[in-house]
């Protein structure tokens, strides 16, 4: 894929996320990923939507996907075929705005950071939230300070 084709796809991805946020607003929960990709049955639209806390019904994914779908015939905003798919990230879902960090504190999570020298290693703890531009996490019973910028991953633990 050239690099203009995917400057043209980012470029569409933040235009769809700045019309289809409010409509998931709207029904009190956040849009957490938009992916718009080519796969071999056509285009797909994927939003990712969950609630403040966790926790998105099956009926709530259903009216989303409604609403984005009478939206986008009306606004006619993507034109060619496509494919939508509303649903939850899953209990294990990944992290990616800083606002996640606070949403989801005393959650167990894994984070993958980037060492100075090169490399990375992993940490696994609970989360504390923010604390300027770093995550706190709780490691063995200390607070540990990581810098967000360091974050090249991370992702809720599921709790048994």
């Amino acid at each position: 894929m050239s690099s203009q084709h995917q400057a043209a796809e980012a470029g569409l991805e933040q235009r769809l996320t700045e019309l289809l946020e409010p409509v998931v607003r709207s029904e009190g929960l956040m849009l957490v990923e938009l992916v718009w990709q080519r796969e071999a049955g056509g285009q797909v639209l994927r939003l990712y939507v969950d609630r403040a806390g966790g926790g998105v019904t099956l009926d709530e994914c259903m009216a989303v996907s409604r609403q984005i779908s009478d939206l986008l015939d009306v606004e006619d905003f993507i034109g060619d075929r496509y494919s939508l798919e509303v649903s939850s990230p899953g209990l294990d879902r990944r992290l990616k705005a800083p606002r996640e960090y606070e949403i989801f504190a005393g959650r167990s999570a894994r984070l993958v950071i980037s060492e100075p020298g090169g490399g990375t290693r992993t940490l696994k703890g609970v989360l504390g939230g923010l604390m300027g531009d770093d995550v706190l996490l709780e490691v063995a019973g200390k607070v540990k300070a990581v810098p967000l910028a360091q974050v090249v991953k991370a992702r809720l633990e599921i709790d048994f």
